[in-house]
């Protein structure tokens, strides 16, 4: 049967891999931090960005085309990095980049993915992005950025949204350890999903192999904290220079909010803003990012991405309406994968695609420059 008859949206894809991948590793993609709010807040928040529908248009051809920094892209979005990644499905890092190369989209690999930047490389193409957790040993910065150029890495996009870690309350009730342990409620839930199970057992467990070989000898952290915790600083505008030294591609800040923030930034040799509230991660009394996107869009020339709580091609185009000029997402191409293994993230990049021609015709519109006249007015709360 044809994949789109049976799993026909994101929806579809999360509620097969909640099935089909073990409880606690379904509570660390799925969940946020204290009591969901912010991540509630993304979807309500989205769901409030409208477009007058248009008429009489005759037959259209959608152009979903967009140029970020020098690459052209055929689709407007891509894949953003996931922590932990090869927990969600067993070499997960590798197989997203596969997708995106095939695609023709940016695929972004963490630093506390559980595959190396020299494991994906082969499966690279020239847009790949690496994402970077500020490391507080220069030596172990200059060494991460080595080898993600090295890789053939081409942007860099280094987070500034965790100055202390975040508390996760699902995960923490899930059982889940770091490094994952071996319980017998574990296990359990391990065996109610043989699929994720035998994939698991021929590559191997799950490990943040990058950062490994850094954190050698160091002291133990809360059984919630992974290792890179031990590594990381809370970076300022001083570390950003160190790091626009050091990295000769494209540079973008991810995690910034406030437009004051953000004015300004292109001065200090940043590219770009990835701004995002980290998916309702990381503070629970944050806004969300679509109603904070044209204040943001005011505040700086620079380009922007965009991500949190994107979960269909309309969510895309809001985004793109009110500013964004890419979008990013991270929990949905790991619902594909733990929904239909390999052939996930390929079908889900198609009900993407699908999804922003289908509402571009009921827009009216072929181009998405074309996007923002039709917006309806915005509820008094967006900041502008």
């Amino acid at each position: 049967m044809d994949l789109h008859t049976r799993y026909p949206g994101l929806s579809d894809l999360r509620a097969r891999a909640r099935r089909r991948i073990p409880h606690f590793v379904f509570e660390y993609l799925d969940s946020g931090t204290g009591g969901e709010a912010t991540l509630r807040r993304n979807r309500e928040m989205l769901d409030q960005v409208r477009f007058m529908p248009s008429v009489l248009r005759g037959p259209m051809m959608p152009d979903l085309g967009v140029k970020l920094f020098d690459r052209d892209y055929k689709l407007p979005f891509g894949i953003a990095p996931v922590g932990m990644s090869g927990l969600m499905w067993p070499d997960a890092e590798r197989k997203l980049a596969e997708t995106a190369t095939r695609v023709g989209i940016p695929y972004t690999l963490s630093t506390v993915a559980a595959q190396t930047p020299e494991h994906v490389a082969p499966a690279l193409d020239d847009s790949a992005w690496f994402q970077l957790y500020a490391p507080k040993d220069p030596e172990i910065l200059r060494d991460m950025l080595m080898r993600a150029k090295n890789a053939g890495f081409y942007g860099l996009a280094m987070t500034v949204d965790i100055p202390v870690a975040s508390r996760r309350e699902r995960q923490t009730r899930s059982g889940l350890t770091q490094p994952p342990s071996l319980t017998p409620r574990i296990l359990w839930q391990v065996a109610q999903c043989p699929a994720w199970a035998l994939a698991t057992a021929r590559n191997g467990r799950p490990r943040l192999r990058m950062i490994e070989t850094y954190a050698k000898n160091r002291k133990s952290l809360p059984s919630t904290e992974h290792i890179g915790y031990l590594l990381r600083t809370a970076p300022d505008l001083d570390y950003v220079r160190r790091v626009r030294d050091l990295w000769d591609g494209p540079l973008v800040l991810k995690g910034v909010l406030d437009p004051e923030q953000a004015n300004g930034l292109e001065n200090e040799g940043i590219d770009g803003l990835w701004i995002s509230n980290h998916a309702g991660r990381q503070f629970d009394a944050a806004p969300s990012t679509i109603e904070m996107l044209p204040a943001m869009r005011k505040a700086t020339p620079l380009p922007i991405i965009f991500d949190s709580g994107i979960e269909g091609g309309l969510d895309i185009l809001r985004a793109l309406s009110l500013g964004a000029d890419f979008v990013m997402m991270g929990r949905a191409w790991h619902y594909a994968l733990g929904a239909l293994g390999d052939a996930g993230p390929d079908h889900l990049a198609d009900i993407f695609e699908k999804d922003l021609q289908a509402n571009l015709g009921q827009i009216g519109i072929e181009h998405l420059r074309d996007l923002p006249p039709r917006l309806l007015p915005l509820p008094d709360h967006f900041t502008t």
